[in-house]
C-alpha cells in the first residue's frame, strides 16, 4: 500500500491594506480682519465646508489618498477666516481585487485618516484665534456614491447626441 499525501493546496494571500505614513501636503489658513475678526460677533457666523477625496497611484502596491477639506466662516457679508487642508495618507494595498481597490482607496482610506485631518484643522482654526472647528464625522460611502452618480452623468452628458 503506498502513502499517498495530498498535494499541496495553493493559497491565495489575503487581501491587506496598511497605512504607511501620513503628511500635510497643504495647509492654509487666513484670517483677513484680525485682530478685529477674533473679537465676539453680535450674529452668529456663517459657515460653509467642502470635502473631497483624492487617490494617485505611487507605485504597484502604493498609493496616495489625500482628503481636502476648505471651510470658510463669515459674519456680515465679513470674512472670518478661511482654512484649506490636503491631508493624506500612504497605504500599502496588496492582493485587493480590483472590483473593490476604487471602494477600498476613496472610502476605507479616508476614513482611517479623517480623524487626523480634523484635528489639524480645529487645531488651525484655533490657533487663528476662533473656537476650534469641530467637523462632524464624513459619511465617505455617500461621498463615493455621490461621486459616481455625478460621473455617470457626466459622461451620459458627453455621450448624448447634440439636438
Amino acid at each position: 500500500m503506498a502513502d499517498e499525501t495530498p498535494a499541496p493546496a495553493t493559497e491565495t494571500p489575503a487581501p491587506s491594506y496598511s497605512l504607511v505614513g501620513q503628511y500635510i501636503r497643504d495647509l492654509s489658513f487666513e484670517n483677513p480682519g484680525a485682530p478685529g475678526s477674533v473679537l465676539l460677533g453680535t450674529a452668529a457666523p456663517q459657515f460653509s465646508v467642502g470635502i473631497n477625496v483624492g487617490v494617485k497611484k505611487q507605485a504597484d502596491d502604493l498609493y496616495a489618498v489625500e482628503i481636502n477639506i476648505t471651510a470658510k466662516a463669515e459674519r456680515d457679508s465679513n470674512v472670518l477666516f478661511n482654512v484649506e487642508l490636503s491631508y493624506g495618507g500612504v497605504f500599502r494595498v496588496k492582493n485587493v481585487p480590483e472590483n473593490v481597490l476604487p471602494q477600498l482607496l476613496m472610502v476605507e482610506c479616508p476614513r482611517m485618516i479623517f480623524p487626523f485631518a480634523r484635528h489639524a484643522l480645529a487645531s488651525t482654526v484655533q490657533l487663528g484665534g476662533f473656537p476650534p472647528l469641530m467637523m462632524e464625522p464624513v459619511d465617505f460611502q455617500a461621498l463615493y456614491i455621490q461621486n459616481l452618480r455625478n460621473l455617470q452623468a457626466q459622461q451620459a452628458a458627453s455621450s448624448s447626441p447634440a439636438n
